[in-house]
């Protein structure tokens, strides 16, 4: 039996995404048009946010900094998913390997949980600058944030080899349908079989509601610290000025850590493949799509650079 259960699980070479197969075909070309357009914005607004950065020598502050850091890591992320899904829509095979699925796993992963860990560090960055202003550029100095961005990138990469490696540790000795769009753990752990499957699921969601508990449980402590220290600046004009520079990041906070809510506290019940995949999308797909709007438009210095540094380049005349 042993011997047949290890035949069975090596035999799982490659995995078959169903992604939107049960879809109606009317629809399909209209959702593909739609993801499309939405990760090409998210690309255009990703690196126009880098681009201005780059250039504009007033944004060379550590605030920035991670904002461009938070930006690649958008790119990255919907690199690791769209791309494939959006030709799962356009074939009729949907196979992918067990090694490119481990790889996809891992990367998303990894760049998930290094967006969520650079939010807590803008989240300090904002505390430091209204808390501690006079310590600000020692705290924040280049060295100290060159290190926090390496610190998310190096635990995000922790988070998406711990999680990788315990799934695809398991055996897989079923069907070999993934019903998700992209490789992601409750559908693969469905697929597994053998007595430590449950132990190795509950772990997994375990560490990573932790950490997504931890980042955000962070950002609400800076941010308490941040509105007791508002709200003692004696004038309305300074307190507006002092938390303005805090609404964009905050915005997106809520948006990220309400759509990862949708997608690891969702309830246990049985649920429809279109379900699973809709959800899905919220937290992979419309997520970096509406960061780069919130920051481009919340974010007045961004915005006023952005029009300086490139709508002049397209309308001299107008400068």
């Amino acid at each position: 039996m042993a011997t047949r259960l290890r035949i069975n699980s090596t035999s799982t070479s490659e995995f078959i995404v169903l992604g939107f197969s049960t879809f109606p075909q009317q629809l399909l070309p209209a959702f593909l048009l739609l993801i499309l357009l939405m990760y090409l914005f998210t690309l255009l607004g990703n690196l126009l946010i880098m681009g201005t950065v780059w250039t504009e020598r007033s944004l060379h502050t550590p605030m920035y900094l991670f904002l461009c850091a938070l930006s690649v890591s958008e790119i990255f992320y919907t690199f690791t998913i769209i791309p494939r899904m959006l030709a799962d829509l356009l074939s009729a095979h949907r196979s992918i390997s067990s090694v490119a699925c481990a790889g996809q796993m891992f990367f998303s992963f990894t760049f998930g949980f290094t967006h969520s860990f650079l939010l807590t560090v803008m989240g300090y960055d904002r505390y430091v600058a209204i808390c501690h202003p006079l310590r600000y550029s020692v705290l924040m100095s280049p060295r100290g944030c060159a290190c926090l961005v390496a610190w998310s990138w190096a635990g995000g990469s922790v988070m998406g080899l711990v999680v990788t490696t315990a799934i695809f540790h398991l055996t897989f000795c079923g069907p070999n349908e993934v019903q998700h769009f992209f490789c992601h753990v409750p559908p693969l752990v469905k697929l597994a079989c053998g007595d430590n499957v449950s132990t190795v699921a509950k772990s997994v969601g375990l560490v990573c509601i932790s950490a997504l508990l931890g980042c955000c449980l962070l950002i609400i402590l800076s941010y308490a610290f941040i509105v007791a220290a508002v709200l003692q600046i004696p004038s309305a004009e300074g307190r507006h000025k002092s938390f303005s520079t805090c609404v964009s990041h905050l915005t997106v906070v809520v948006v990220h850590y309400g759509f990862a809510s949708v997608i690891y506290l969702q309830p246990r019940g049985p649920q429809s493949l279109e379900a699973n995949a809709l959800m899905g999308t919220t937290y992979t797909v419309l997520t970096p799509f509406l960061s780069p709007i919130i920051f481009s438009l919340r974010n007045k210095q961004l915005k006023d650079a952005m029009k300086k540094t490139f709508l002049s380049k397209l309308h001299p005349q107008s400068s």
